[in-house]
C-alpha cells in the first residue's frame, strides 16, 4: 500500500475518534485499485479510477449525498453507490476529529449512472432508521453580490469585480422594478470555473470588503436548475422578465398575440415578470424570438422558455437538519432571481397553490363587523371548511394550504441577531414536514424583522411564494 493511500486514511484524523476501520478502508483500496487522498477537509477516493484515460466526466455526472451517518466511511458507502454504476471519484467531507461531516459528492463516469443513483438511492435506508438524500450536484460558478449602489451600471460592476477577483466572465444585473434606470441593489457574478468562484467568495466573504465605499454581501447564487432536453422540448410557456409593474396581463396577452392572433392561451403576471402560456409549442418558440428585446410600456423585455419545476429533483441539501455553510456546492433551488431567497423583498401578493388553484391575489372577503344578536344560532365549523380568501394572514394561508394537501402543519423555528444599532432582529425558518426530504428542506426569507408577528408573516409569505407553481 503506497504512502499516499495511508495518508489518505490518517490525514484527517490527527485527533482520532477510533470510529474508522482502517483495515476495511485499506481492503477496499486493495480490492478496487483506487487511490485515496486527504486534502482540504475532504477525502478523495479515485478521481480518476484505475486505468482511466482522457478528460474527467462531463457536467451532470456528479451527485450530492446528504444525511450520511457521521461514523460511516468509504468501506460502507462505496459498495452502495457502485450499484448505480462506475464511480469516477468519491469525495467524503471530513472533520478534523476523524468523523465525516455528513455529506459527500459522488462523480460517476456517465450522466445516466448519476441519474440512476438519484432514482434508486434517494431516501435509501443506509442503516436502520437512517435515510440518505441523493440529488444532482452542480459546479456553481456564480456568486450573489448584494448591497451594490443602485446607480451603478453593468459595465461599472463588471470592471470593479474584475479588479478585485480573478476569472470573472460576466455580470448579470437586473433593472429595478420601479425605476428601470437603476439596478436592484444586487448582481450575479459569473466565473470561469467553480474554483475561481470559490476563491473569489473566500476573498470577499469576511463581510468587511467594500466596493465604492459600501460593505457588500456575498454568497453563492443558487445555480439555475438544469432541465433535460426532452422536457424542454415540450415546454410551451414563456418566461417574460423586466416588465413595468403597471403593465397588465391583458396588455401582455395582446402584445404576444400580435404575431399570431389567438396563439396565447393565458398570462400570469407577478410583479414585474410574467408567464405566457401558448396553445402550441411552435407558437411559443416563434414568439420568443420575435418578442425578446421588444418594448412593452417603455420597458425592454427579456423572453425565454420557462423551466418546469421538477419537485422530486429539487430536493434541497438537508444535512442532519442543517444546510452546511461550508459546502461549496449549495445546490438545487427552483431558481427565479426575482423570487430568490437572496433577492426577495416582502412580496406584494401571496401566490399560493390553494385547493389546486394558483392564485396570486385571491378575491378578498369584505372586512367588516356585524352585530351579534342574543339567540343567534351558531354552528361549530373547522377553519379548513372555509375558502382560502377568508384568510387575511399568510400564516393562516400556509396552515390552510398544508391541511388541504393532507400535510402536517408547518413548523416554525425562530432565530435572532443584533443589528449595527443594537436592535434585536428576528427571522423564522419554516419546515414543511411532508416535503422535508422532497422538494425543499426549509424556507427562510432573507429579510429580518423587528417584531415577532412581522417575522412570522414574512416567512409564511415567502414559503407560499415558493410553494406556488407558475404552471398551475
Amino acid at each position: 500500500m503506497n504512502e499516499e493511500n495511508i495518508d489518505g486514511i490518517n490525514g484527517c484524523s490527527k485527533v482520532r475518534t477510533g470510529t474508522q476501520n482502517e483495515a476495511a478502508l485499506l481492503a477496499l483500496m486493495e480490492k478496487t485499485g483506487y487511490n485515496m487522498v486527504q486534502e482540504n477537509g475532504q477525502r478523495k477516493f479515485g478521481g480518476p479510477p484505475p486505468g482511466w484515460e482522457g478528460p474527467p466526466p462531463p457536467r451532470g455526472c456528479e451527485v450530492f449525498v446528504g444525511k450520511i451517518p457521521r461514523d460511516m466511511y468509504e468501506d460502507e458507502l462505496v459498495p452502495v453507490f457502485e450499484r448505480a454504476g462506475k464511480i469516477y471519484e468519491f469525495r467524503l467531507m471530513m472533520e478534523f476529529s476523524g468523523e465525516n461531516r455528513g455529506y459527500a459528492f459522488v462523480m460517476y463516469t456517465t450522466k445516466e449512472e448519476a441519474q440512476l443513483a438519484i432514482r434508486i438511492l434517494n431516501n435509501y435506508e443506509i442503516r436502520p432508521g437512517k435515510f440518505i438524500g441523493v440529488c444532482v450536484s452542480l459546479d456553481n460558478c456564480r456568486l450573489f453580490i448584494g448591497a451594490i449602489p443602485k446607480e451603478k451600471k453593468k459595465e461599472e460592476i463588471l470592471d470593479e469585480m474584475k479588479k478585485v477577483t480573478e476569472g470573472v466572465v460576466d455580470v448579470i444585473v437586473y433593472p429595478s422594478a420601479t425605476d428601470k434606470t437603476k439596478n436592484r441593489g444586487f448582481a450575479f457574478v459569473e466565473y470561469e470555473s467553480h474554483r475561481a468562484a470559490a476563491m473569489a467568495r473566500r476573498k470577499l466573504i469576511p463581510g468587511t470588503f467594500q466596493l465604492w465605499g459600501h460593505t457588500i454581501q456575498v454568497d453563492w447564487a443558487d445555480p439555475e436548475k438544469e432541465v433535460d432536453e426532452e422536457t424542454m422540448q415540450r415546454v410551451k410557456v414563456l418566461y417574460v422578465r423586466n416588465l413595468m409593474i403597471s403593465t397588465t396581463e391583458e396588455t401582455i396577452k395582446a402584445e404576444f398575440n400580435k404575431f399570431k392572433p389567438g396563439a396565447v392561451e393565458r398570462v400570469k403576471k407577478l410583479r414585474d415578470y410574467a408567464f405566457v402560456h401558448f396553445f402550441n409549442r411552435e407558437d411559443a418558440v416563434a414568439a420568443m424570438s420575435v418578442m425578446n428585446g421588444k418594448c412593452i410600456d417603455g420597458a425592454s423585455i427579456e423572453v425565454t422558455l420557462a423551466k418546469p419545476v421538477n419537485k422530486e429533483s429539487t430536493w434541497r441539501q438537508h444535512l442532519n437538519g442543517q444546510i452546511s455553510p461550508n459546502s461549496e456546492n449549495l445546490i438545487v433551488f427552483a431558481n427565479k432571481e426575482e423570487s430568490h431567497p437572496k433577492t426577495l423583498g416582502k412580496p406584494p401578493t401571496l401566490p399560493a397553490r390553494l385547493n389546486g388553484q394558483h392564485s396570486p391575489s385571491p378575491p378578498e372577503i369584505e372586512r367588516c363587523t356585524y352585530p351579534f344578536f342574543p339567540g343567534t344560532k351558531l354552528t361549530p365549523i373547522s377553519m379548513y371548511s372555509l375558502k382560502s380568501n377568508h384568510f387575511n394572514s399568510a400564516v393562516m394561508h400556509l396552515d390552510y394550504y398544508c391541511n388541504k394537501n393532507n400535510w402536517a402543519p408547518p413548523e416554525y423555528y425562530l432565530y435572532s441577531t443584533t443589528s449595527q444599532d443594537g436592535k434585536v432582529l428576528l427571522v423564522y425558518k419554516i419546515v414543511i414536514p411532508a416535503i422535508a426530504n422532497g422538494s425543499q428542506s426549509y424556507f427562510m426569507p432573507d429579510k429580518l424583522c423587528t417584531t415577532l408577528e412581522d417575522a412570522k408573516e414574512l416567512a409564511a409569505q415567502f414559503t407560499l411564494l415558493h410553494l406556488g407553481d407558475p404552471d398551475d
